[in-house]
């Protein structure tokens, strides 16, 4: 089979996913529904890529690629792309090693210099939920809510002038808008962790993109042209 797609709602167990997929041929209209939580499994020259809003650890799309790879199916994102990309350290440290620009992070427990963009670091924290900091009085309760009263600590970057927070989803590899720096952030995502959906949140300055994080996304943020373009992956009009 060169190619295909199917939603579950709720996902099933993974061993379903095979003779479902074969079910949900000719049926496109369905299969590109992007229903909450709904699950899409697009397979391409022996690949299957899984789209999912919700990749996290012990979640049934985690699950779902697990169980493939126990198989020895080739699947994207796998397992461990999913653990690195959604803890922001290691996220950025794996990107830094496939030579993606980055930006300067630092962990701490309290107060930093600001302006600073900051992420927990604890097992209920999620990148989409970040802070950014002002040389204000408010900065100390934004580090108290991020750490749970200081309980935790947290990744910091530090925001040079005139740096701007930009945010771009991507769909797989391919971004909306038409920032040529996001473009080609985007590219370099995709490449280093397959995940079909993600939104990318960089720091821009001086003319360059640095990685800030990697977050998950919910079908229904999505903008009338980020739909159409997943729909269009998703359903094999848009080679992959």
């Amino acid at each position: 089979m060169s190619q295909g797609q199917l939603i579950l709602e709720p996902p099933p167990s993974a061993d379903l996913l095979s003779s479902a997929h074969v079910q949900a041929q000719g049926k496109r209209d369905h299969a590109t529904s992007l229903s909450r939580d709904s699950i899409h499994v697009v397979d391409r020259d022996g690949m299957v890529y899984l789209v999912s809003e919700n990749y996290s650890y012990k979640s049934e799309a985690y699950y779902s690629i697990l169980s493939m790879e126990i198989k020895g199916q080739r699947v994207a994102p796998d397992t461990r792309s999913i653990l690195d990309a959604f803890i922001v350290p290691i996220c950025l440290e794996r990107a830094r090693l496939e030579k993606i620009p980055v930006a300067e992070y630092a962990i701490s427990q309290s107060c930093i210099p600001a302006p600073a963009v900051i992420y927990g670091l604890n097992y209920f924290a999620c990148t989409s939920h970040f802070e950014v900091l002002h040389e204000d009085d408010q900065a100390r309760e934004r580090v108290r809510h991020v750490t749970n009263n200081g309980k935790y600590p947290f990744c910091s970057q530090r925001m040079g002038e005139g740096s701007r927070i930009e945010r771009a989803v991507s769909i797989f590899g391919r971004v909306a808008c038409t920032d040529q720096g996001m473009t080609d952030m985007a590219t370099l995502v995709w490449e280093c962790f397959r995940i079909p959906l993600v939104e990318i949140i960089c720091l821009s300055g001086a003319g360059s993109f640095r990685l800030s994080s990697l977050c998950p996304v919910r079908y229904s943020h999505l903008s009338k042209a980020e739909k159409g373009l997943m729909r269009a992956c998703i359903s094999g009009q848009e080679f992959l």
